[in-house]
């Protein structure tokens, strides 16, 4: 009986270990160990452009609002301005904002256009807006939005089509491009074609823009049915929208250097920080990671907090050495969250 009884022990103990070990292989396979992170920002209305002033504070602008709010701590958020002229329909709206000191720039869809202005932030509030750059076509769907100054100090401004695919071939429309302009907003003499700002075309919508070490500009952009892409931009390269959705190995055209299917991104903003490429992503509810080699190879894309947070529309690299992304549950395609939308904070 002793003997049956001790069989038995061992023979639990055993597949205890068996499943033990099954678990932390599981583990393992998960996502990797990058840090819990914080919510410095709460209660937003669907925060789309952040960027940071000389101080390490932050300007977070809100899409439908219409407001740029100011983050100065974790949890310490007042509203510093309202963009002037701002007709928010569908995913139109207050959009990319970036910083040249205290001078700010901002994207937003108007009742004509979509366009870039600029302003000034100046005792504690934004004043004297003015546009730069004028006659983006504007829409319901695909408006681009995402601004950023590249290493070069130029302004790249990513547009998208609004749903009439052939702009994107168009080269006298802004829409469907990445556009390359001086911060006064005129053209710099070394674009592809100096009296235009169009720097590449062929695009659908793009929404991420980030330089790694070495110089390089990386986009994210939505594809249509099949796949979304990530693209290394070249100045005056075609990325092939319409004619093509994803890799087609067609000559006179640029294939992404990854493609996701549309289920598991619909990447929007993007940063580089320790390394890496960072994506942001919708549909997909995640933020990817993918390491840049010092010659431009990418590695594999991993999935961090998959579905943890929801829709994810913007990432940046902050000051402090940490990675800020923004939420984006409460766009009218996402289940809204006590808290939402918000700006989560972590140190990978």
């Amino acid at each position: 009986m002793r003997t049956g009884l001790m069989r038995a022990l061992v023979a639990i103990a055993a597949s205890l270990a068996l499943v033990i070990a099954c678990g932390n292989d599981v583990e393992s396979r998960g996502e990797p160990n990058v840090g819990a992170p914080a919510d410095i920002a709460t209660d937003l209305d669907v925060p789309w452009g952040i960027a940071f002033l000389p101080d390490g504070s932050a300007l977070i602008a809100e899409r439908d609002s219409a407001a740029i709010k100011q983050l100065t701590a974790p949890g310490v958020v007042n509203q510093v301005g309202e963009v002037a002229g701002v007709a928010a329909r569908g995913e139109g709206g207050l959009l990319g904002l970036a910083t040249a000191g205290t001078t700010v720039f901002a994207y937003l869809t108007t009742a004509q256009d979509n366009r870039v202005v600029q302003m000034r932030f100046e005792g504690g509030a934004l004043t004297g807006q003015s546009p730069i750059l004028t006659g983006i076509p504007a829409g319901s769907i695909h408006d681009g939005g995402r601004i950023a100054f590249g290493p070069d100090g130029k302004l790249y401004v990513a547009t998208g089509e609004v749903g009439n695919r052939q702009l994107a071939q168009d080269r006298t429309s802004l829409g469907g491009k990445i556009l390359r302009i001086n911060p006064d907003g005129s053209i710099p003499g070394d674009n592809p074609d100096p009296d235009s700002p169009v720097w590449s075309f062929g695009h659908r919508n793009i929404q991420g823009l980030a330089w790694d070490s070495g110089g390089r500009l990386w986009a994210t952009e939505y594809g249509a049915n099949r796949v979304d892409e990530l693209n290394l931009i070249r100045p005056g390269a075609n990325y092939g929208w319409p004619m093509v959705e994803g890799r087609a190995n067609t000559e006179g055209l640029v294939d992404p250097v990854i493609q996701w299917g549309t289920d598991e991104a619909a990447p929007s903003g993007s940063a580089y920080f320790g390394g890496a490429l960072w994506g942001a992503a919708l549909h997909g509810q995640r933020l990817f990671q993918i390491p840049v080699g010092g010659d431009g190879s990418l590695g594999p894309a991993t999935p961090l907090f998959v579905g943890r947070y929801g829709r994810l529309r913007t990432v940046v690299a902050a000051p402090d050495g940490t990675l800020w992304f923004s939420t984006s549950n409460r766009d009218g395609r996402g289940s809204v969250r006590v808290g939402d939308d918000r700006i989560l904070q972590f140190s990978p």
